[in-house]
């Protein structure tokens, strides 16, 4: 089990440098309630300074940046900008369920790498796996699952969830 020391964080708060992972370590790692303070002051706002948390909860600015950093560095945590796709120029947003005869993890492997795929999951349930997709409109969404999703060694079949409109993407839930 890793440990974060009390200095640590943890937020959707993202490196765009690699995508978020969502491991067992990841979800076992402890963090003080200091680590916990960080973490919520930066999924209120990932903008603020180091100087700005550090007066918050009570260390050195220098403190503040070191956990950070420790945080980034082991997968806990990324700081990005969260768009809404339709705002941007991406005209199609999706989420696709997919169902697998064989191995998961290389068709999850696999999905990871597509550059319009942002989310994937492993579930249990009436899908394998699920993923998010962002297209730049039905032409290549349909490109998407013809020529690479379905294509996939392992895939058996596909139902995909058009999105109309994106109601609520917040990423602030706090810690435990």
């Amino acid at each position: 089990m890793q440990t974060v020391g009390i200095r640590d964080t943890m937020a959707r708060v993202t490196s765009t440098s690699r995508p978020p992972r969502v491991t067992r370590a990841s979800s076992e790692t402890r963090l003080d309630d200091i680590a916990k303070h960080i973490i919520e002051l930066l999924q209120d706002d990932g903008r603020q300074s180091y100087a700005a948390i550090a007066k918050a909860v009570g260390l050195s600015e220098a403190a503040v940046r070191q956990r950070v950093q420790r945080l980034l560095d082991a997968d806990v945590m990324q700081i990005v900008a969260v768009t809404d796709p339709l705002q941007v120029g991406f005209s199609r947003q999706a989420m696709i369920g997919i169902r697998v005869s064989g191995d998961l993890l290389a068709v999850g492997d696999a999905l990871t790498a597509m550059p319009e795929v942002d989310y994937v999951v492993t579930t249990a349930g009436s899908f394998d796996i699920l993923a998010e997709v962002v297209c730049e409109d039905d032409d290549h969404l349909l490109d998407l699952l013809n020529q690479q999703i379905r294509t996939l060694p392992g895939v058996t079949s596909t139902e995909t969830f058009v999105y109309l409109k994106l109601n609520k993407q917040h990423y602030n839930w706090g810690t435990r």
